[in-house]
């Protein structure tokens, strides 16, 4: 059902907003601070690895592993057992089966995992990503740690902001057939934090 998978990606954003407008707002800070005591807006913070996703005894089983920054939380996706609601997990010829959310910093943002039959993994990236109302798609050959991979740039269209964002995913071929993509979203999708934690998945992707 090509409408349904879009809703989920609306439905988790929508949760993650109430989520962070229920948090109190930090102090401001007092007017003697000096200038240099403020955080400059254009610096990208230094990736720090706290966490293992998808090896054994992690919280997602997968066929690779990756670390996570301080701050972001995963958890597997299960597929509901109801049909209707089955077609929520899946976006073009891939299956969501894990999601990383940035619970403790200021940004809402999430990385999915998801999971497709074994193909060519250019081509299921490709309809993985237009299977998502998107556009202006540029798929490049790329390192995923020391795995051949390539990376989707491209626009996708958020029903929540009623506006067009930034979107990017990578994919890779693992032993076991399956093809692996990593997708960054969320209302903070273009932030720093939030591409860092991405980038940093990334790099550090083992095969399981």
């Amino acid at each position: 059902m090509p409408g349904k998978a879009p809703l989920l990606r609306t439905a988790l954003l929508a949760a993650a907003l109430l989520t962070a407008c229920g948090t109190t707002p930090e102090p401001d800070a007092p007017a003697a601070a000096p200038p240099t005591a403020a955080k400059s807006p254009t610096a990208a913070p230094s990736p720090e690895a706290v966490v293992s996703v998808g090896g054994p005894g992690t919280a997602c089983a997968l066929p690779v592993s990756f670390s996570l920054m301080e701050g972001w939380e995963p958890e597997t996706v299960e597929r509901p057992e109801d049909p209707d609601f089955a077609a929520l997990v899946e976006q073009g010829p891939a299956t969501i089966v894990c999601e990383a959310k940035s619970e403790g910093t200021s940004d809402i943002g999430f990385l999915r995992v998801w999971t497709a039959p074994k193909g060519p993994v250019r081509s299921t990236l490709k309809a993985f990503v237009e299977d998502d109302k998107s556009k202006e798609l540029v798929l490049t050959d790329v390192k995923a740690g020391a795995v051949a991979a390539v990376e989707a740039r491209y626009s996708v269209y958020s029903e929540l902001e009623e506006d067009w964002r930034d979107g990017r995913s990578f994919a890779v071929t693992t032993p076991k057939g399956a093809v692996v993509i990593m997708e960054l979203g969320g209302l903070d999708a273009e932030e720093d934090a939030v591409v860092a934690a991405y980038e940093l998945a990334k790099s550090t992707l083992t095969l399981s």
